[in-house]
């Protein structure tokens, strides 16, 4: 099959196919994240995508048509091997990103469930894949590798992502195929942690959902928010962060979109509603911490005691794969084509 790229070699317009879209593997050599790995994906669409091998192959810096897109933390990259597990670390380690996963096994607070001690949001994001692909195959680009989560005498979780990328466009899907290796059923708890930040989020932008979504305040405080859940604030210094959980089972549509027509761009998010039946809203409005989290997840991120507690535990039965898809899509609000 003549794919797009291959007929512009051949007429002419192109020498080096890099031209148009390229992966590039490199090595952070300073600073806090002093060798880490980064597969850069740049796209014909105008897509900068940073992918993190070191990091369960999660995305990190995102830029469309030269235009931030993604949100990054103060504390920005770190080396992997200096992420310690514990809850008091968290903050001081947590990197934002286009996409960060939490699981496999917790999602939320750190607890402790029998006699196992959980950390916040899971250890995911600190196993190292293997097994990587990086390439450009016909008009994709196409990165994956494997991710293993186990322990001794117990649990034996192995994910494969897969990343497809459009070589013309600014499409990203995110496939995992997660499997329990293990004799007996384990309880698996994610988050597709999807991080946007200024300036695609501004006091200029807006959120879309289905109609006939159900939408329920995690606090107090969230709860003082309900009618503008979907506007955005200018910065406010020491803002408390709303969460919102948004349950789209009966719409069949499990889809948001985030427009700001003020930087000309829109981003579509969709995900497997039937294996991510959630979406968790996270909009903190405060000085320096400014961000909108949109998260498909299975659980409502109570933490695994409480989770199971709350009979919102998912199990994968022993020998079974769940597959989960979150795809992220960035366009022109005025012109669509490049």
């Amino acid at each position: 099959m003549e794919t797009r790229i291959r007929e512009l070699i051949k007429k002419g317009y192109v020498g080096n196919p890099a031209q148009l879209a390229s992966v590039r593997r490199v090595t952070v050599s300073e600073g806090k994240a002093h060798g880490t790995g980064i597969i850069e994906v740049r796209t014909a669409g105008g897509l900068e995508l940073d992918v993190l091998p070191d990091a369960g192959l999660d995305l990190g810096q995102c830029r469309f048509a030269g235009v931030n897109m993604s949100w990054m933390s103060k504390n920005g990259y770190d080396n992997p091997s200096a992420i310690t597990q514990y809850e008091e670390e968290f903050s001081n380690t947590f990197p934002g990103g286009l996409l960060y996963t939490c699981g496999l096994r917790n999602a939320g607070p750190a607890n402790r469930d029998g006699n196992e001690w959980h950390p916040i949001h899971g250890r995911y994001h600190s196993h190292r894949a293997d097994n990587i692909r990086a390439e450009v195959e016909g008009d994709e680009i196409i990165v994956s590798g494997t991710v293993r989560e186990t322990a001794l005498f117990g649990h034996n979780l192995e994910v494969k992502r897969t990343i497809r990328i459009d070589a013309f466009g600014a499409r990203i899907n995110v496939e995992d195929k997660i499997t329990n290796l293990a004799p007996a059923d384990e309880e698996i708890m994610l988050i597709y942690h999807c991080n946007f930040g200024y300036p695609m989020v501004s006091e200029k932008a807006h959120l879309e959902l289905p109609e006939g979504h159900k939408t329920i305040p995690r606090t107090d405080f969230a709860r003082t928010g309900l009618g503008r859940e979907l506007e955005f604030d200018t910065p406010t210094a020491g803002e408390e962060e709303r969460v919102f959980f948004h349950e789209m089972g009966e719409t069949g549509d499990f889809s948001a979109k985030l427009v700001n027509p003020d930087v000309g761009a829109s981003m579509s998010l969709s995900w497997s509603g039937d294996t991510l039946p959630v979406l968790a809203h996270w909009r903190c409005m405060a000085s320096g911490d400014y961000v909108l989290g949109l998260e498909p997840t299975n659980c409502y991120i109570m933490g695994r005691h409480a989770e199971r507690k709350n009979g919102t535990l998912k199990v994968l039965k022993a020998f079974e794969t769940v597959v989960n898809n979150v795809t992220i899509e960035f366009k022109k609000v005025l012109d669509n084509a490049f």
